[in-house]
């Protein structure tokens, strides 16, 4: 039976489910990402678009698509980021805060080459993008 989480944005007005294990979990170290996070690195879990519901709230998420890679979910009341739907890969990315209760084990570093905060971790540094998300998958020293 899958394991599904409950999450919600910071004011609790949309509310989530994830179902099942990630596709995959790291971190982003672009500058889109870093400015949308507002940090200097943005941790993400992925899952497949199917695994991702939106239980409570919908009519109050708001979208903002600055490339067509990325449509990044937020909460109009609170302004709470929630996830970024990535629709050219079937992947959803739901931001680990917003899912509390998901154990955060990353496995990757992506887009390093922008990285403002480099991260001594023992974890794979990659210049962009894995291969299969239409990357180099070139990687990069810590």
């Amino acid at each position: 039976m899958a394991k599904n989480i409950t999450g919600a944005c910071f004011c609790g007005a949309v509310e989530i489910e994830v179902e099942g294990a990630p596709a995959g979990m790291g971190y982003c170290h672009c500058a889109s990402c870093r400015s949308w996070s507002a940090s200097p690195v943005n941790a993400f879990i992925l899952f497949p678009q199917d695994k991702v519901r939106v239980t409570k709230g919908e009519s109050k998420i708001i979208t903002f698509t600055k490339n067509p890679r990325s449509d990044r979910k937020s909460c109009s009341v609170c302004g709470g980021h929630i996830m970024t739907v990535h629709p050219g890969w079937g992947l959803t990315d739901v931001f680990a805060g917003v899912i509390p209760d998901q154990k955060f084990e990353p496995g990757v570093h992506v887009n390093y080459a922008q990285t403002v905060l480099p991260m001594r971790d023992g974890l794979p540094k990659l210049k962009d993008f894995p291969t299969e998300l239409g990357g180099t998958g070139e990687a990069m020293a810590e």
